[in-house]
C-alpha cells in the first residue's frame, strides 16, 4: 500500500517535489476546508511534513506514526500528546548551524555600527552636511550566550573571531567549553555587553528575559534575540529601548509574528529582521532533504537520522 503523508504548511518545492516522487501527498495548508479535507484523509495519513502538530490533530488521524518537522525548533509541536501515542518526531538541526550564526554576527555589526541608519543618511543626501555620528565596534566586547547548544556554539566561535570574550548561561555547564559559565542569567546579564539569546521556544524559557535581565543588561548593553519570540517579554523590551535601560537590541523573531509593535519601528537603537536566519537557498535545501530523509528512513525501517522522539 502507498505511504500518505500530509504536508501541514507550505514547503520548498524542491521538497515537496522530493515528497511526491516517494509518496501521496496531501496538503493541508491550500485546503479549502481542512476540516473536511482532514476527515475524508484521516484513514490514511501516517505521516506529516512540516511542523504545527497538536494534539487535536493528532487524535484526527489515528494511524499518524511520523512526523517531519521542517525546522530544528520543534515547539509547534505536541512533543508529549506524540509520546503518549508512540509517534516517532524528528527535526533538522545542524545544516542551518552557520547560516545562523552568519546572520547572528551580522545583525551585531549592524547594530554597533548603525548600518541601516548610516545607509539612510546617505540616500537622505545627508552625508555633504556632516559626517555619521561614530559608533562601537566588537572588538574588545563581552558577549553573553543565553544558550549553548550546536547554534550558540557556532555563533560563539564567530564572536571569537571577532575578538570578543565569550561567557554563557545555560541550564547545565557544558563540561568540555572553554568559556565561562554562569548559573544565574541576571549575574551574566550584569557583566556582559552583548546578550545573544538562542534558546529553545516553548514554556520552559517563555519569558525568560524579562525587566529584571534587562535591567541588569544596562544601559550599555545590547540585546540580539535569535531564539523566539516568546523568550523575550517583548512589553518589557520596547519599554526598556524607549526609556534607554538597554542601549539597543537585533531582533529577528518577535512575539506575535509577522506583527512587530510599531513602537519599534521608529527607534535608532533597534535592527528589525523578519525571523530569517536559516533563510538562505543552501540551507534551507539542506532542510528539506532532511525532511524527507527521515521519512524515508521510517518508512524502510530504518534508524531516524535527527529523531527527537
Amino acid at each position: 500500500m502507498p505511504n500518505h503523508v500530509l504536508i501541514t504548511h507550505k514547503l520548498l518545492d524542491s521538497c515537496e517535489s522530493a515528497l511526491e516522487e516517494r509518496y501521496v501527498v496531501h496538503r493541508l495548508y491550500s485546503a479549502p476546508d481542512r476540516d473536511g479535507f482532514i476527515d475524508a484523509l484521516a484513514p490514511d495519513i501516517t505521516a506529516i511534513a512540516s511542523g504545527g502538530v497538536g494534539a487535536a490533530l493528532m487524535e484526527r488521524l489515528p494511524r499518524l506514526k511520523m512526523i517531519s518537522n521542517f525546522g530544528v525548533g520543534y515547539d509547534s509541536i505536541d512533543i508529549a500528546a506524540a509520546r503518549a501515542r508512540d509517534i516517532r518526531v524528528t527535526n533538522t538541526p545542524n545544516v542551518l548551524n552557520d547560516a545562523m550564526a552568519e546572520i547572528t554576527i551580522g545583525l551585531m555589526i549592524a547594530l554597533a555600527r548603525r548600518i541601516p541608519q548610516a545607509d539612510r543618511y546617505v540616500r537622505a543626501g545627508k552625508w555633504p552636511s556632516g559626517a555619521f555620528p561614530l559608533q562601537s565596534e566588537l572588538n574588545g566586547k563581552t558577549v553573553g550566550m543565553v544558550g549553548l547548544g550546536r547554534i550558540g556554539a557556532e555563533i560563539a566561535i564567530r564572536c571569537q573571531a571577532m575578538k570578543m570574550r565569550v561567557v554563557y548561561h545555560a541550564r547545565s555547564r557544558r563540561p568540555h567549553s572553554p568559556y565561562v559559565y554562569y548559573s544565574k542569567l541576571a549575574d551574566m546579564a550584569r557583566d556582559v555587553d552583548w546578550l545573544v539569546v538562542i534558546t529553545p521556544g516553548g514554556a520552559a524559557t517563555e519569558g525568560l528575559i524579562d525587566a529584571e535581565i534587562l535591567a541588569a543588561l544596562g544601559s550599555r548593553g545590547y540585546l540580539v534575540n535569535m531564539a523566539r519570540g516568546s523568550v523575550v517579554d517583548e512589553k518589557a523590551l520596547v519599554a526598556a529601548l524607549t526609556d534607554g535601560t538597554i542601549a539597543g537590541a537585533a531582533l529577528d523573531v518577535f512575539e506575535n509574528e509577522p506583527n512587530v509593535p510599531e513602537a519599534l519601528w521608529s527607534l535608532d537603537t533597534v535592527v528589525l529582521s523578519p525571523h530569517m536566519g536559516s533563510a538562505t537557498n543552501q540551507t534551507r535545501n539542506a532542510m528539506g532533504a532532511l525532511v524527507v530523509a527521515n521519512l524515508d528512513a521510517f518508512f524502510a525501517g530504518e534508524p531516524l537520522l535527527t529523531p527527537v522522539v
